[in-house]
């Protein structure tokens, strides 16, 4: 069982990654000018479904898993 949960994690990290990678990089000028014109934003919330699926299943997983302890 530890495997297959081990096993899940990792697939569920390589599917949630994209949010770091396709994030918008700071400003690297050093200028300090946050007020410049920005580049074509990359929307981050096309993923949150991926989000919530893996939330719903973790919940339903440890709820099962305390349900049979006590």
């Amino acid at each position: 069982m530890k495997n297959k949960l081990l096993k899940l994690y990792i697939l569920g990290f390589f599917i949630l990654t994209d949010f770091i990678a396709f994030a918008q990089p700071g400003d690297n000028t050093g200028d300090g000018d946050l007020e410049g014109e920005d580049p074509d934003p990359v929307p981050i919330n096309g993923k949150l479904i991926y989000l919530g699926i893996a939330g719903l299943f973790f919940a339903f997983y440890t709820y099962r898993k305390n349900k049979r302890i006590a």
